[in-house]
């Protein structure tokens, strides 16, 4: 069980790292975006953001304070659902469709975020771990 807890917490985090690092790389296309969205603060938001789930995707990863680091995936995840799908903005029929599935997909990842979180900090053993959790 060991092994497929870190496989599982290995291909969930993915993503996060690497739409953290490309918060980074490409900062002026989604500051861009973000401002097109109605983004909060986008110049600030998008770094920010990126700093948080590249953190917390390698702290999932790693074992280090994990239930700390799928909080910040969560935390990235609920607002970013709302400012950037926001689909009961959108008229065109299939852009609509297209953001409210990324809307759920936030959601849902979010859910599973939190999920993580709760099992992390009630749990007395840990398998390939570099530390506890911080909860």
């Amino acid at each position: 069980m060991e092994a497929l807890e870190l496989i599982g917490r290995l291909l969930f985090v993915t993503m996060f790292v690497e739409s953290g690092i490309n918060h980074f790389r490409h900062r002026e296309n989604m500051v861009a975006y973000a401002r097109s969205m109605g983004g909060p603060a986008p110049a600030l938001t998008v770094p920010l953001t990126g700093l948080m789930i590249a953190a917390g995707g390698v702290m999932v990863a790693l074992g280090v304070l994990p239930d700390l680091g799928a909080l910040l995936i969560a935390a990235f995840l609920v607002p970013t659902a709302y400012f950037m799908h926001a689909w009961w903005k959108v008229d065109d029929a299939m852009m609509r469709m297209n953001q409210r599935i990324h809307f759920m997909k936030n959601l849902s990842l979010a859910g599973a975020s939190l999920a993580l979180a709760a099992l992390y900090a009630s749990c007395d053993t840990f398998g390939w771990h570099l530390t506890g959790p911080l909860f």
